[in-house]
């Protein structure tokens, strides 16, 4: 899988949770909604809190430390829509989830704070 890079075993991060993790140099906050897998940067724009040791509720993700939130989904602050984290490709594979980084200059994947 060219491209791809090993994030979690999906173990690692059961339905409803979510976790952090620091791959190719990268924060990314791996979440699990309902078995469906998403990823985005994992460094909250606020002041760089680490949004996957944060509570997912639905699609939802707070951050640990002044309860910025964010939309797994969309990358969407809740409150702003100026605000968004870059969301990245995420897939399962034989147990395994991996990220695929997509260029940042694409359409819908800038990350403005």
């Amino acid at each position: 899988m060219p491209d791809w890079i090993r994030l979690a075993a999906a173990s690692e991060c059961p339905p409803g949770g979510s976790i952090e993790r620091v791959v190719a140099g990268r924060v990314v906050a791996l979440a699990n909604v309902d078995g469906t897998w998403h990823a985005i940067d994992g460094l909250c724009p606020h002041q760089g809190g680490p949004l996957g040791t944060g509570h997912l509720c639905g699609t939802t993700l707070t951050c640990p430390w002044h309860g910025w939130q964010f939309d797994v989904v969309t990358g969407r602050h809740k409150l702003s829509a100026t605000v968004r984290q870059m969301v990245h490709e995420v897939c399962e594979r034989d147990g395994e989830v991996f990220v695929r980084f997509v260029d940042a200059a694409a359409p819908g994947r800038e990350a403005v704070s």
